[in-house]
């Protein structure tokens, strides 16, 4: 983890998601709750994506999203007994704990943004590099650009075989400025 989140945001930002959410299970307003006030928990709790590859982790889910309502990970086992994650955390205060909450819109929640940090343990082989970003997103430039240029290239003919002029010369003014675009 480069960036430590300072436990007073951790704590602002639990406050702000329990006061604005409802969870799928009771329990996890529990486990929530608890952290806000164990700081020394807190300072090894991680709010990251994909909790699921971490060695111990958590995930969370409001009402509103479609996630699973709760899942403890810890090595290689899987338990939906948020009570059982609830002592494993009791119990190992010093030990990282990662946790994902799924929440409407949270990739747009500047809330969240503010504690969440990057998985240390997310696989390499799954993440996308930089330029297979750039490749699909030229992939899909050049898509849009044939979509549009085959779709003008349509309606310039009827417009041709219905002999609308006005419609003809703004089709092909439209055409005109997608080649010029092309061209740069």
């Amino acid at each position: 983890m480069e960036a430590m989140i300072p436990v007073a945001a951790k704590k602002d930002f639990i406050r702000w998601f329990l006061k604005r959410y409802r969870l799928k299970r009771r329990e996890c307003v529990w486990i929530l709750n608890y952290l806000l006030s164990h700081e020394k928990i807190l300072r090894n709790v991680h709010f990251t994506e994909d909790a699921h590859f971490c060695p111990r982790a958590m995930v969370i889910s409001t009402t509103d999203s479609n996630g699973v309502p709760f899942r403890f990970y810890k090595g290689s086992l899987m338990t939906t007994d948020a009570e059982k994650s609830f002592h494993d955390l009791r119990l190992h205060p010093d030990e990282k704990m990662f946790i994902q909450l799924n929440f409407l819109k949270s990739n747009n929640s500047p809330n969240y943004a503010s504690v969440l940090e990057e998985n240390p343990y997310f696989p390499m082989d799954q993440q996308v590099s930089e330029r297979d970003r750039k490749v699909a997103q030229q992939l899909l430039d050049e898509s849009v650009t044939s979509m549009t240029k085959d779709t003008l290239m349509r309606h310039v003919d009827e417009a041709l075989d219905s002999n609308d002029e006005k419609r003809f010369l703004a089709l092909s003014a439209m055409l005109n400025e997608l080649k010029v675009f092309e061209e740069r």
